[in-house]
């Protein structure tokens, strides 16, 4: 039986891999067939690391130091990257993923602490390198914004990747740090469709919101860029083009994109989503996925794991290419400024204490 709750996106919470028990969802015919499930809702958690600033050695990911404010994502994309680290907490990367939300109320702090270190060098950190900084309990939290605050008050060069127009709320910080070549924000489109996207995205922006954030985001001086990411052989493909132009018409001035991946759990969540809510295409998507991937569900390979490899992916490559030259969004990356940053003078007072 398949799990449903309402404006989620996984169909089903199985056991995370790292835990002993199993739980799946079992009808036994005792529930009335018109009795409606009572809504899953969000539970929000304090996580309290020892530090804020993770680093990666990647050599396909173009940064390697990054702040992540939250752990899980509401929006519920059910394509998300992120969900198998859900598991590393005893979790389901299914619809605790998505309901059961971790914060960290002491990130501003921590990242005080670490910026002023005296061996410290600077380097941009990008923000959202995991779940999306812009959850919708970021309006209640304010963690995101924090961690703002005291990269505006280091002069710390920074990158923000989201799907929200929340981002909005915070433009009297990234429009000065922008001009000053401090900041710089991604937006994901996956879909103009917004059926598809509430769908696949059930809690994030839709994406006419998302163009509106690229608007007010370049309207005010703030280098931009869209991803179109993921694309998704035979479901969202198809508007590769009329996404990159939708995007660059509200301001984004470059772009990229991320072939959909379906490592570990993912996999399975993917498809049970697919069989559900696509069935009529859910075999000849999965078919071109694999495509993709050496006929396999994934291919971890650094090489190709954000890409893919084949034909499918040359042709999509070669189209990515001529679109990013047609809307005039293949303009050299905004290069942040590292030689701006500074270390407070209350700060320094503070470290003397010691």
């Amino acid at each position: 039986m398949v799990e449903t709750a309402k404006g989620r996106g996984a169909r089903s919470n199985a056991s995370g891999r790292y835990e002993t028990d199993r739980r799946e969802a079992f009808d036994d015919g005792w529930d009335a067939d018109d009795v409606e499930a009572p809504p899953l809702r969000t539970q929000l958690m304090a996580e309290h690391p020892k530090t804020i600033i993770a680093k990666n050695t990647s050599p396909d990911i173009g940064f390697d130091r990054s702040i992540n404010p939250y752990k899980g994502c509401e929006h519920g994309c059910i394509y998300c990257y992120a969900r198998p680290s859900h598991a590393w907490m005893g979790l389901s990367p299914g619809l605790d993923f998505e309901s059961r939300i971790f914060f960290k109320p002491e990130g501003a702090r921590l990242l005080e602490q670490e910026l002023s270190r005296p061996r410290y060098r600077c380097k941009r950190i990008n923000i959202g390198g995991n779940t999306d900084p812009y959850q919708p309990v970021e309006r209640e939290t304010g963690a995101t914004r924090a961690i703002l605050e005291v990269l505006q008050r280091f002069n710390h060069p920074f990158s923000i990747i989201t799907k929200s127009v929340l981002i909005a709320r915070d433009l009297d910080i990234l429009a000065p740090m922008g001009r000053d070549g401090l900041a710089s924000a991604y937006v994901s489109i996956t879909t103009l469709d917004r059926a598809l996207a509430r769908a696949m995205e059930p809690r994030a922006s839709t994406p006419a919101k998302r163009l509106e954030a690229i608007s007010r985001l370049a309207e005010a001086g703030v280098p931009v860029g869209v991803g179109f990411a993921p694309v998704i052989p035979g479901l969202n493909d198809h508007e590769l083009e009329a996404v990159l132009e939708a995007a660059a018409k509200a301001g984004a001035t470059s772009a990229m994109y991320v072939t959909l991946r379906l490592p570990l759990e993912i996999k399975d969540l993917f498809q049970e989503w697919l069989a559900d809510a696509r069935p009529d295409r859910a075999a000849r998507v999965m078919s071109l996925v694999r495509q993709t991937r050496g006929g396999r569900d994934y291919d971890p390979d650094w090489n190709t794991r954000m890409k893919g490899a084949g034909p499918l992916s040359e042709l999509l490559a070669v189209r990515f290419k001529a679109a990013v030259k047609r809307y005039r969004l293949d303009q050299p990356r905004h290069q942040l400024d590292e030689t701006k940053f500074r270390v407070p003078p209350e700060m320094k007072r503070q470290l003397e204490l010691f």
